[in-house]
C-alpha cells in the first residue's frame, strides 16, 4: 500500500480567505459569529445566530464563463482548490494527467439557489424565468464538478454527502483511493454555506444555540451552559498525495495520513452513539498500526450540544482515559457541515506544526459529564507527533482521522 502525505492546503472561512486567514484567527481567540438580524422575520426560527463567509467579490477573481454553473459553496470550493494547488506546486499538466482527481462533500447542493429557485417556480408553477446554469448550482456534486471544471482535472470525480462527516468522509476515501494506487494526487475536502433552511434543521430539533443575545459566547463545546450548534460556512481543499508522487515532484510535505475509520451507529438518526463513535476511533488506531499512547491530541467534533458533547466525551475516555489532551474548534467558526472535517483538519495540521493545541473557546466551566482532559484558555505549548480527528454525522455517521507530523528524515 502507498503512503498518503498532504502537500497543500487551501481553506475560505468565516474569517474570510485563505488557510493564514484561518489559523491565525484561530490562534488569536476570536470568533466568527454573528446575530443574523436578516433572519428575524422567519417565525418560529429560536436560533439567529450563524458564522457567514464574508463578502468575497467573486466577479474579479473567477471568468463569468465558469461562475454561471457555480453557487456560494461551488465558488468557494474552486478559490480554496486554486489556493490548495499554488501552495502544493502543482503544474497544469499535473492536474489534467488524469492521475490527479478531486472529492468534495456537502450536505447538498447550493441552499440559497435552492430558495431562489422555488421562490420562481412555486406561485406561478413556471419555469419560464429559470436560467439554465440552475440546475449546475444544485446538484449534489456542484462543487466538485465545478473544481474539475475549473482546473481541468480529468481523474477520478466524487461528492460525498454526508452532513457533518462530508469533508471527513472525502479525505478518507481519498486516502484509500491512493493507497491503492487507482490515483497519485487527490484534492479532497468539502462545503456548506450558511442558510436559514439549514439553522431550522438543528432549531427544530431543538439542537440550535439561542443565545441570540451574546453571539460571541456561543457555541461553547463542553461546557456546563452550551445549548447547542451555531451553523457555519466555508470551504476546505486538502491535497493529498502518494510519499512516491511527492518525493518525485520534490514538493513540501504537512504531514501524514496514517489512519481512517467509518462506520455507522444504525440505533437513531439523530442521537450519538458514544460506543460506535469508540469503535471508530479504535478501528482508526488499527489502520494506522498504533496504539492509544501514540495520540499526543484529540480534534473533537465537539459541536456544543448536550448528547452530542457527553457522548463523544464519554467514547474518549473508554478508549484513551483522561490523559489526552482535547479541543474544538467549533467556538470559533460555528459547525461548517460539509467543511467542517475539512478545515478542521488544516487546524489539526496546523498544530502539527507549531506544535501548539489551540483551546476550546467558549469553554468556561467544564460539563463534569465531559470527565477529559480538556484543553481550556489560552494556546498551550506541547510536543505534538500524532493527532487524531472526529467527526459525526445525524444519520449514524462516525469518522475518524489521523495525521502524522512529517519529519523531512522520514523514509
Amino acid at each position: 500500500m502507498n503512503r498518503v502525505v498532504i502537500t497543500g492546503m487551501g481553506a475560505i472561512s468565516p474569517f474570510g480567505m485563505g488557510v493564514e486567514t484561518l489559523c491565525s484567527s484561530i490562534w488569536q481567540g476570536k470568533s466568527a459569529v454573528k446575530f443574523m438580524k436578516e433572519w428575524q422575520h422567519i417565525k418560529g426560527l429560536q436560533s439567529l445566530l450563524a458564522a457567514p463567509v464574508p463578502y468575497i467579490d467573486e466577479k474579479k477573481l473567477i471568468k463569468r464563463a465558469l461562475r454561471r454553473t457555480m453557487g456560494p459553496m461551488a465558488i468557494w470550493s474552486v478559490l480554496a482548490a486554486r489556493e490548495a494547488i499554488k501552495d502544493a506546486n502543482l503544474t497544469s499538466k499535473e492536474l489534467s494527467s488524469g492521475y490527479t482527481g478531486v472529492i468534495l462533500g456537502s450536505t447538498t447542493g447550493s441552499p440559497s439557489i435552492h430558495e431562489a429557485f422555488y421562490r420562481e417556480f412555486l406561485p406561478e408553477e413556471t419555469i419560464e424565468g429559470v436560467k439554465s446554469g440552475v440546475f449546475f448550482k444544485i446538484m449534489g456534486h456542484s462543487c466538485a464538478a465545478n473544481v474539475c471544471l475549473d482546473l481541468k482535472i480529468k481523474g477520478h470525480q466524487w461528492a460525498t454527502t454526508s452532513a457533518c462527516t462530508s469533508s471527513s468522509q472525502a479525505i478518507g476515501l481519498g486516502f484509500i483511493i491512493l493507497k491503492m494506487g487507482l490515483q497519485e494526487i487527490m484534492l479532497c475536502g468539502g462545503a456548506d454555506e450558511v442558510h436559514p433552511t439549514v439553522t431550522m434543521v438543528f432549531d427544530v430539533l431543538k439542537a440550535a444555540s439561542r443565545k441570540n443575545d451574546s453571539p460571541n459566547t456561543t457555541p461553547s463545546p463542553f461546557d456546563k451552559n452550551r445549548d447547542g450548534v451555531v451553523c457555519g460556512g466555508g470551504a476546505g481543499i486538502l491535497v493529498l498525495e502518494t510519499l512516491e508522487s511527492a518525493r518525485k515532484r520534490k514538493a513540501k510535505i504537512y504531514a501524514e495520513i496514517i489512519g481512517f475509520s467509518l462506520n455507522c451507529d444504525s440505533q437513531h438518526i439523530a442521537n450519538p452513539d458514544s460506543h460506535q463513535m469508540a469503535t471508530v476511533m479504535e478501528n482508526a488506531l488499527r489502520d494506522a498500526n498504533i496504539n492509544t499512547k501514540d495520540i499526543d491530541h484529540i480534534n473533537a467534533h465537539a459541536t456544543g450540544t448536550t448528547k452530542g458533547d457527553i457522548a463523544e466525551s464519554q467514547a474518549i475516555k473508554k478508549i484513551f482515559g483522561k490523559n489526552t489532551p482535547t479541543s474544538s474548534i467549533k467556538g470559533h467558526i460555528g459547525h461548517s457541515l460539509g467543511a467542517a472535517g475539512v478545515l478542521e483538519s488544516i487546524v489539526a495540521v496546523e498544530c502539527l506544526r507549531r506544535q501548539q493545541l489551540v483551546p476550546t473557546l467558549n469553554l468556561e466551566d467544564p460539563d463534569p459529564e465531559c470527565d477529559i482532559l480538556l484543553v481550556q484558555e489560552e494556546v498551550v505549548p506541547q510536543k505534538l507527533d500524532i493527532v487524531l480527528k472526529n467527526n459525526f454525522a445525524l444519520g449514524g455517521v462516525n469518522t475518524s482521522l489521523i495525521f502524522r507530523r512529517w519529519n523531512n528524515n522520514d523514509r
